[in-house]
């Protein structure tokens, strides 16, 4: 089964929410893509460890309120054990706090269900190939409302990531050394562009050290 899995190029979803509407909604959504094989279906956490353990999927699109084993106590157990998988959060929360919640424990991206889907498709896509995705009105929370210049509001731990960043350091480096997983550090360093206004390491590099009297 797992050298057919291998062969088969699609990738595998396993789709988790509490409302069978929604759930069977997806799937049927996800189906119709060439690219897309849902392997797998559940309705609460428990279930849906017990499926990624069986199918193991590629991507896993769950929602947060789901139960006794909502998303995040999900998520936990998931990056605990070290299962290989991506987790695209799909929920209805859009507070920035519940997305920081997420994203810093380790889901690989963050779509709101009121999104077009056309958008939750690519999201997956992009996850799938290992991009943070969150949603385009996450900027004002990770911006936040400081009048200073670009880089004036970054928090401290941003500026450990950076000040490693500008060393050449790369996002496994700067995980072991700050003792947090891969994706808190690709959260961070979108947090960071968006501060200072820039697209990508290179650039954010140039500012730091720019702005410390080093560039």
């Amino acid at each position: 089964m797992i050298e057919a899995e291998r062969r088969d190029a699609r990738i595998r979803i396993a789709l988790a929410d509490d409302h069978a509407l929604v759930l069977e909604g997806l799937r049927a959504l996800l189906q119709a893509e060439p690219d897309f094989l849902v392997v797998a279906t559940a309705t609460n956490g428990e279930q849906l460890l017990t499926e990624i353990r069986r199918h193991h999927p590629h991507v896993v699109a769950m929602d947060l309120d789901m139960g006794t084993t909502g998303g995040l106590a999900c998520l936990a157990r998931i990056r605990a054990e070290g299962i290989p998988v991506r987790v695209l959060v799909l929920t209805g929360y859009s507070d920035g706090a519940m997305m920081r919640a997420a994203l810093e424990g380790g889901a690989d991206g963050y779509e709101l269900k009121t999104e077009p889907p056309r958008q939750t498709i690519e999201s997956i896509r992009q996850v799938y190939h290992g991009r943070l995705v969150f949603p385009s009105a996450a900027k004002r929370w990770l911006l936040g409302r400081s009048p200073g210049p670009p880089g004036a509001d970054l928090a401290t731990r941003e500026r450990a990531v950076l000040d490693l960043v500008a060393e050449g350091a790369t996002n496994a480096v700067i995980a072991t050394k700050l003792r947090v997983s891969e994706n808190t550090v690709k959260f961070h360093l979108q947090n960071i562009y968006m501060k200072l206004k820039v697209s990508n390491r290179t650039e954010a590099a140039a500012a730091h050290l720019k702005s410390s009297g080093r560039g």
